[in-house]
């Protein structure tokens, strides 16, 4: 059974459905005569029951419940008391949530007899399918499971057996999770945290003696990271430049260029390096192959190829990615040596073990290559689920909301990479088959920049290398966005709200389309008519033919160079920054919390990229724009590292609060609580709203720079 966090998807839930029949409908008085369980393993039910037994309640059966579920005194006459069957019923509900349709009854009968066996009870979590549905469809005129199945267009099977009202509930759950999701609950602590506002139910379950079932739990802490992996990039650690061989080298050679070089691997490749090497055309030969083949066939193996004990594929990692994901991958992979690829995917490094011996294979580091490495949406949405309590770790190892962001972002390009690879395998599933032509999938905006939060949703864009619009390569691409953006959001990343996806026309074309869309743009005389543009310049490959999107990205920032008033339109279209202060000082609130990204965050992220837009700063992150900015000499420097540090102060606040609001089954939002803030963490507010005040005209007259 997997583990359990308050920020679960629902779509990845592993849990137990669970239903009793009794002797009775008071549960203070009822003793159980039948339990049964299936186990719901991430979206599937499996085939076979968990748990089915009958009972022998050590009292006669009432005719009235005999009438409902068929089980009279002669049926479990042979049967064993619950007291026998105890063990077995607490190890399936062990550490694990339970699921239920009017569950509160079930958990109230089992907490009794739990009680009369002499046995501890503890109260599992608890997931009830008719509160679910009321808040799924509060018009519903009953909740039954009746009611429910004909809504949801289901069939009842074996009603009032404990084994079929547990398979029923099972599939109504799943049934219900489109439902829920478009009410904008997607997780386990956002279930019960919407059960609990039921408060009409509740008030009537315990009148009649029912157990909560979705009481309020604790947060369930921060994942002990240590920091060091999640700091660093691959880049930092690598070897460089890579070392490369031909395949028709000695072992002898290769050896002694090893050791000449202290070395403890080189690529084998036919061009020996002179020309860039994507991975699949390269293998690796290490030190421990050569001294395998020196114990297997002793001397005679210094004469052999190279390419006789090289291994391939190669198995890579970016150099852009944290440490963390190369140590996950060679655990996962059970290897000592990886090679290290560009932005292009270009091997340019190499990466070892002793280079790694700094790192511990926590748990927590698994995080991205389970991303990349799960085989389905449930699996997919799981290991996503796990972001949270890891960056809750981040900030309990003192690691800043802007390298936490960095490390979400990580995430979030790996999580549409697989998303990427998933939409792939539903098209050739419906007969559309692969690609049309070489593609690259990018992100925008903050995953583009390095600096998402927890709140988000999608930007994305796809380059494919040719065809005309609505020709069969765009149709292909449309299906193709559809199935990616419903995947991202089944996952846990909702729908773009402005419309930024790939399934829309406007986000999607070939590489002349492209090139002709970016100078439309650059032609434009109003704000209106450039929403959303401006975040195409954050663009970044994830996946595909990266170089595509990387050489279109840069083609954009050299169309606009000195396009002052194209620029200027585009900070335009952003909307101005709204005041966090009022006019007494006090912090401008809505219900207890000010919006972060209104006041600040986004007011920074777009003056710093319309400046580097105009003034060809090629950089993606708001940061190393604003570095680049001040670096041109054009005035300002003070403003802009006042600027600098603002978003740095956002980014702590925004970072720390939706941690915690994802632990309490609040959705995360750019909202901060402002009684929360520490003395020094209001101090750090205010100044940087003053640092946003003035942005404006900051804004306006380093355009005009020179």
């Amino acid at each position: 059974m997997a583990a359990v966090s308050n920020a679960t998807p629902l779509i990845a839930l592993d849990a137990v459905v669970l239903d009793t029949e009794t002797t009775g409908l008071d549960p203070a008085k009822a003793w159980i005569v039948e339990v049964g369980a299936f186990r719901l393993r991430g979206g599937k039910l499996d085939a076979e029951p968990s748990l089915h037994r009958r009972v022998q309640p050590g009292t006669p059966i009432p005719a009235e419940a005999v009438a409902i579920h068929g089980i009279d005194s002669a049926d479990v006459a042979d049967a064993p008391p619950f007291a026998a069957i105890a063990s077995e019923v607490a190890e399936v509900l062990d550490g694990t949530v339970v699921i239920g349709h009017a569950i509160g009854f079930d958990l109230a009968v089992l907490k009794r007899e739990f009680a009369r066996a002499g046995r501890d009870w503890t109260p599992p979590r608890a997931l009830d399918t008719r509160m679910l549905a009321e808040i799924a469809a509060p018009g519903l005129a009953g909740y039954t499971i009746e009611n429910l199945a004909a809504w949801l267009g289901l069939d009842v099977v074996r009603r009032h057996s404990a084994l079929g009202d547990a398979e029923t509930a099972a599939r109504i759950f799943l049934a219900l999770l489109p439902k829920l999701r478009a009410k904008g609950v997607r997780t386990l602590a956002e279930a019960e945290r919407a059960c609990r506002s039921r408060s009409d139910t509740l008030d009537r379950e315990r009148r009649a003696g029912w157990a909560e079932p979705a009481a309020t739990r604790a947060p369930a802490g921060a994942v002990r990271v240590d920091s060091y992996p999640y700091r660093h990039r691959v880049g930092d650690v690598m070897t460089t430049p890579a070392r490369f061989t031909a395949p028709a080298t000695t072992v002898e050679a290769a050896l002694n260029r090893m050791l000449g070089e202290r070395i403890s691997s080189l690529f084998v490749h036919r061009s020996a390096g002179a020309e860039p090497a994507q991975p699949y055309e390269v293998a690796i030969v290490t030190e421990r192959d050569i001294a395998r083949a020196l114990a297997r066939e002793g001397a005679a193996a210094l004469t052999m190829p190279v390419s006789a004990l090289a291994s391939h594929p190669l198995a890579t990692v970016p150099a852009d990615a944290f440490v963390f994901l190369a140590v996950a991958r060679m655990n996962r992979l059970g290897v000592r040596h990886l090679g290290v690829t560009d932005e292009n995917g270009h091997v340019v490094g190499a990466l070892s073990a002793r280079d790694l011996l700094r790192q511990r294979g926590e748990e927590a580091i698994t995080l991205g290559d389970e991303i990349e490495e799960a085989p389905d949406v449930a699996a997919l949405a799981g290991a996503w689920a796990r972001l949270p309590q890891i960056a809750a770790g981040l900030i309990a190892e003192d690691m800043s909301g802007r390298q936490i962001a960095a490390v979400i972002s990580r995430q979030v390009c790996s999580l549409s990479q697989r998303a990427a690879v998933l939409a792939e395998q539903r098209m050739r599933e419906q007969g559309l088959g692969g690609p049309p032509c070489a593609y690259a999938l990018a992100v925008l905006g903050s995953a583009g920049r390095g600096e998402s939060l927890l709140a988000m949703d999608q930007d994305n864009a796809i380059v494919f290398a040719d065809g005309r619009p609505d020709g069969p390569q765009d149709t292909w691409f449309e299906h193709f966005g559809r199935h990616l953006a419903d995947i991202l959001h089944e996952v846990g990343v909702p729908y773009c709200k402005g419309g930024v996806m790939a399934r829309n026309p406007q986000w999607r074309g070939s590489v002349a389309t492209w090139r002709s869309r970016i100078a439309h743009w650059i032609n434009r005389s109003s704000p209106q008519d450039l929403l959303s543009v401006d975040i195409f310049f954050d663009m970044l490959g994830v996946h595909g033919e990266v170089g595509l999107c990387n050489a279109l990205w840069r083609a954009a920032f050299d169309t606009a160079r000195g396009q002052v008033a194209f620029a200027k339109l585009l900070a335009e279209a952003s909307g101005a920054v709204e005041p966090g202060l009022n006019l007494l000082g006090g912090f401008r609130t809505e219900r207890g919390r000010i919006d972060l990204k209104k006041t600040g965050l986004f007011g920074i992220v777009s003056s710093a990229r319309a400046l580097a837009i105009c003034h060809h700063v090629v950089e993606r992150s708001t940061p190393a724009r604003l570095a680049g900015i001040k670096a041109l000499g054009i005035g300002g420097e003070r403003d802009l590292d006042a600027l600098a540090e603002a978003q740095a102060t956002f980014l702590d606040l925004l970072v720390a609060q939706q941690v915690e609001d994802t632990e309490n089954g609040i959705p995360p939002s750019n909202a901060v609580l402002v009684k929360r803030l520490s003395r020094r963490d209001r101090v750090r507010l205010r100044d940087a709203f003053g640092a946003v005040a003035p942005l404006a005209e900051l804004t306006r007259d380093l355009l005009f720079k020179a």
